[in-house]
């Protein structure tokens, strides 16, 4: 499982009828890609790790507080194309990422489990076409494969 996280002072998620699926003010824009073999274990971590990430600026301008800390806000959405390969040719492929009947379960229990950290979540639409607006604070952009933990 990936994430892209974003520092974000506000973010908003548009599907291509025009209809607003999820927007935020400050807080974290999560991209999440889901491969086959991610289980529960992947949620959990990420969850852990995003939930506490030091990102924010303390009273001394020092990166130093969570968006728990700030009581922030969480955007996340599904992003199939984390997992491409450009190992060959000059077309991307998507070999790695999971198809929707893995991936949708695991996306909601990945939304759960920051609901459950008592934060406000709003998400895209799963598998929609999107337009995705953020102003970008910092810029600050984090990147997390559950894969390959760092503790």
């Amino acid at each position: 499982m990936r994430a892209l996280i974003q520092r974000v002072k506000q973010g908003k998620i548009t599907l291509t009828d025009g209809t607003i699926s999820g927007q935020i003010n400050r807080g974290l824009l999560v991209f999440l890609g889901i491969q086959p073999d991610d289980k529960e274990e992947d949620i959990l971590y990420l969850v852990h790790k995003i939930v506490q990430l030091r990102v924010f600026d303390d009273e001394a301008g020092v990166m130093n507080k969570s968006v728990t800390d700030i009581q922030g806000d969480l955007l996340v959405v599904s992003q199939f194309t984390l997992h491409a390969s450009t190992k060959k040719g000059n077309r991307p492929s998507y070999i790695r990422a999971a198809k929707p009947e893995i991936a949708i379960p695991l996306y909601g229990r990945f939304i759960q489990g920051l609901k459950d950290q008592g934060l406000p979540v709003e998400t895209g639409q799963f598998g929609a076409m999107m337009q995705v607006d953020l102003i970008n604070d910092g810029p600050v952009t984090i990147w997390m494969d559950s894969k390959n933990r760092e503790y």
